[in-house]
């Protein structure tokens, strides 16, 4: 490769990483034009920006620095060079620092699902209890008769077996119900410390390189 063909080809990288860059500093500046440090979900909006954009800009400086180097393999330290160690720099401690956010927010997000969750279960084990009541079983009939899915013609026992089998059905609903919400809550909780926590790890460790790469 000729040294224009290189000098351009490095300048094309260099553009390319600083766009990148730039794109995830319009990201966070989106958020943080919104003055909401007080509030929780704020705090883990911006944690969620910066975890799922921050690759963007890693990809970014990777392509600047590689553009650097093109450009002059045996170069030291420059200020193109310099500005990556930072940003990376800082962009690992503000990962860094994102960390006990993500773990907050799964406790709380996980303490909100359990409680809600809790007082479902509740719920259900009060109509369950109500199986057994004949009031209750009473106002089913009845209320099976006027919607026609009890036989008027039907015998007491009828009668009974059918509104204790829809009240069973119901609950059963109910039982799946929750169910469902539980798997909901895993599935969301494990994406949260995998995909959240896990990630801004990773990456802290990856800027931490970068900038020490930047320099070296």
């Amino acid at each position: 490769m000729s040294s224009a063909v290189a000098g351009r080809f490095s300048s094309l990288l260099r553009w390319l990483g600083i766009t990148l860059v730039v794109l995830l500093a319009l990201q966070l500046l989106a958020v943080l034009s919104v003055n909401g440090w007080g509030d929780e979900s704020f705090r883990q909006l911006l944690s969620s920006t910066l975890i799922t954009q921050s690759p963007m800009a890693l990809v970014g400086m990777l392509l600047m620095l590689l553009g650097a180097r093109l450009e002059d393999p045996l170069s030291g330290p420059n200020p193109l060079r310099w500005t990556v160690c930072v940003i990376s720099g800082v962009l690992a401690l503000a990962l860094l620092f994102t960390v006990p956010a993500t773990i907050s927010g799964d406790q709380s997000l996980s303490d909100q699902t359990n409680q809600s969750l809790q007082a479902q279960r509740g719920q259900l084990e009060l109509a369950k209890a109500q199986l057994d009541n004949p009031k209750v079983l009473e106002q089913v009939i009845d209320q099976g008769v006027q919607n026609g899915q009890i036989p008027e013609a039907a015998s007491d026992e009828e009668k009974k077996k059918a509104a204790r089998a829809f009240m069973e059905s119901q609950l059963q609903q109910a039982e799946n119900q929750i169910k469902q919400v539980e798997t909901r809550r895993d599935l969301a909780l494990n994406q949260r410390r995998i995909g959240g926590t896990g990630t801004a790890v990773v990456l802290v460790i990856a800027f931490a390189l970068l900038a020490l790469a930047a320099v070296l």
